[in-house]
Protein backbone atom coordinates (compact mmCIF):
# COMPACT_ATOMS: atom_id res chain seq x y z
CA UNK A 1 0.00 0.00 0.00
CA UNK A 2 1.34 3.61 -1.15
CA UNK A 3 0.31 7.13 -0.88
CA UNK A 4 -1.34 8.42 -4.03
CA UNK A 5 1.23 11.59 -3.82
CA UNK A 6 3.41 12.25 -6.03
CA UNK A 7 6.98 10.34 -5.70
CA UNK A 8 9.32 11.93 -2.99
CA UNK A 9 12.95 10.79 -3.00
CA UNK A 10 14.65 11.32 0.21
CA UNK A 11 18.47 10.64 -0.94
CA UNK A 12 18.84 7.76 1.51
CA UNK A 13 16.49 5.78 -0.47
CA UNK A 14 17.88 4.01 -3.45
CA UNK A 15 16.93 4.14 -7.10
CA UNK A 16 16.64 0.39 -7.58
CA UNK A 17 16.61 -2.74 -5.52
CA UNK A 18 16.81 -1.92 -1.57
CA UNK A 19 19.79 -1.04 0.54
CA UNK A 20 20.54 -1.49 3.71
CA UNK A 21 21.13 2.44 5.99
CA UNK A 22 22.21 2.65 9.56
CA UNK A 23 19.48 4.09 11.85
CA UNK A 24 19.97 7.40 13.86
CA UNK A 25 22.09 8.62 10.75
CA UNK A 26 19.22 9.71 7.92
CA UNK A 27 16.65 8.24 10.19
CA UNK A 28 15.30 6.12 13.39
CA UNK A 29 12.97 3.52 13.12
CA UNK A 30 10.22 2.46 15.24
CA UNK A 31 9.68 -1.85 14.68
CA UNK A 32 6.26 -3.22 14.96
CA UNK A 33 6.02 -6.87 14.61
CA UNK A 34 3.27 -8.01 11.80
CA UNK A 35 -0.63 -7.44 12.08
CA UNK A 36 -0.02 -5.48 15.07
CA UNK A 37 2.56 -3.25 12.82
CA UNK A 38 -0.12 -3.08 9.99
CA UNK A 39 -3.03 -2.14 11.91
CA UNK A 40 -1.17 0.61 13.57
CA UNK A 41 0.11 2.17 10.06
CA UNK A 42 -3.25 1.40 8.53
CA UNK A 43 -4.20 3.24 11.64
CA UNK A 44 -2.00 5.98 10.93
CA UNK A 45 -2.16 6.26 7.37
CA UNK A 46 -5.78 6.98 8.25
CA UNK A 47 -4.92 9.75 11.48
CA UNK A 48 -2.74 11.68 8.15
CA UNK A 49 -5.25 11.66 5.61
CA UNK A 50 -2.98 9.36 3.76
CA UNK A 51 0.41 11.33 4.59
CA UNK A 52 1.17 9.67 7.02
CA UNK A 53 5.47 9.38 5.88
CA UNK A 54 7.69 6.70 5.72
CA UNK A 55 6.73 3.10 6.11
CA UNK A 56 8.17 0.08 5.14
CA UNK A 57 7.24 -3.34 5.64
CA UNK A 58 8.87 -6.87 5.24
CA UNK A 59 7.18 -9.50 3.13
CA UNK A 60 8.62 -12.50 4.80
CA UNK A 61 9.60 -14.18 8.23
CA UNK A 62 8.23 -11.15 11.54
CA UNK A 63 6.50 -8.99 8.69
CA UNK A 64 8.10 -6.36 10.81
CA UNK A 65 6.68 -3.29 9.91
CA UNK A 66 9.38 0.03 9.99
CA UNK A 67 8.58 3.36 11.45
CA UNK A 68 10.98 5.54 10.10
CA UNK A 69 11.17 9.43 12.39
CA UNK A 70 13.43 11.89 11.53
CA UNK A 71 17.00 11.42 13.26
CA UNK A 72 16.91 11.74 17.29
CA UNK A 73 12.78 11.66 17.50
CA UNK A 74 12.51 7.94 18.67
CA UNK A 75 14.53 8.49 21.46
CA UNK A 76 12.01 11.63 22.74
CA UNK A 77 9.04 9.46 23.67
CA UNK A 78 8.71 6.56 25.87
CA UNK A 79 7.65 3.52 23.99
CA UNK A 80 5.48 0.84 24.95
CA UNK A 81 6.34 -2.83 24.90
CA UNK A 82 6.14 -4.46 22.01
CA UNK A 83 7.74 -1.01 20.06
CA UNK A 84 11.23 -1.32 19.90
CA UNK A 85 13.55 2.09 18.80
CA UNK A 86 16.52 1.99 17.00
CA UNK A 87 18.53 4.94 16.75
CA UNK A 88 19.04 8.11 18.01
CA UNK A 89 21.60 9.79 20.05
CA UNK A 90 23.55 7.61 22.49
CA UNK A 91 22.69 4.57 20.99
CA UNK A 92 24.92 1.48 22.12
CA UNK A 93 24.76 -0.50 18.76
CA UNK A 94 24.55 0.30 15.47
CA UNK A 95 21.39 -0.80 13.62
CA UNK A 96 20.85 -1.48 9.87
CA UNK A 97 17.45 -0.57 8.23
CA UNK A 98 16.41 -2.20 4.98
CA UNK A 99 15.27 0.39 2.73
CA UNK A 100 13.39 -0.15 -0.64
CA UNK A 101 13.72 2.08 -4.00
CA UNK A 102 10.00 4.00 -4.77
CA UNK A 103 9.67 1.51 -7.86
CA UNK A 104 10.55 -1.82 -9.48
CA UNK A 105 11.44 -4.76 -7.83
CA UNK A 106 12.41 -4.06 -4.07
CA UNK A 107 11.47 -7.99 -2.96
CA UNK A 108 11.18 -8.40 0.07
CA UNK A 109 10.57 -5.00 1.00
CA UNK A 110 7.97 -2.63 0.62
CA UNK A 111 6.71 1.21 1.04
CA UNK A 112 3.19 0.84 3.33
CA UNK A 113 3.43 4.38 2.89
CA UNK A 114 6.19 6.36 1.10
CA UNK A 115 7.94 9.70 2.14
CA UNK A 116 6.48 12.78 0.80
CA UNK A 117 7.56 16.17 0.42
CA UNK A 118 4.75 17.09 3.53
CA UNK A 119 5.66 14.51 5.48
CA UNK A 120 9.57 13.16 4.83
CA UNK A 121 9.49 11.08 8.42
CA UNK A 122 6.25 9.94 10.54
CA UNK A 123 5.57 12.29 13.17
CA UNK A 124 7.09 10.86 16.37
CA UNK A 125 4.11 12.23 18.32
CA UNK A 126 1.57 11.29 16.20
CA UNK A 127 2.76 7.52 15.96
CA UNK A 128 2.71 7.57 20.04
CA UNK A 129 -1.10 8.97 19.86
CA UNK A 130 -1.56 5.63 17.47
CA UNK A 131 0.01 3.38 19.73
CA UNK A 132 -2.03 4.32 22.54
CA UNK A 133 -5.47 3.68 20.30
CA UNK A 134 -4.26 0.75 19.17
CA UNK A 135 -3.63 -0.60 22.84
CA UNK A 136 0.00 -1.58 22.66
Amino acid sequence: MTNALPHYRPTWVPLAGHQLRVSGVHFDAVRIQGVRGEQVAANLIEAADGDAGPVVCEAVGFRWMYFLLAPGAARACSWPMGVQRFGGAGSRTVTYIGIPALDGNTWPLQWYSEPTVTAPYVGAGRLRAVLGVVGL
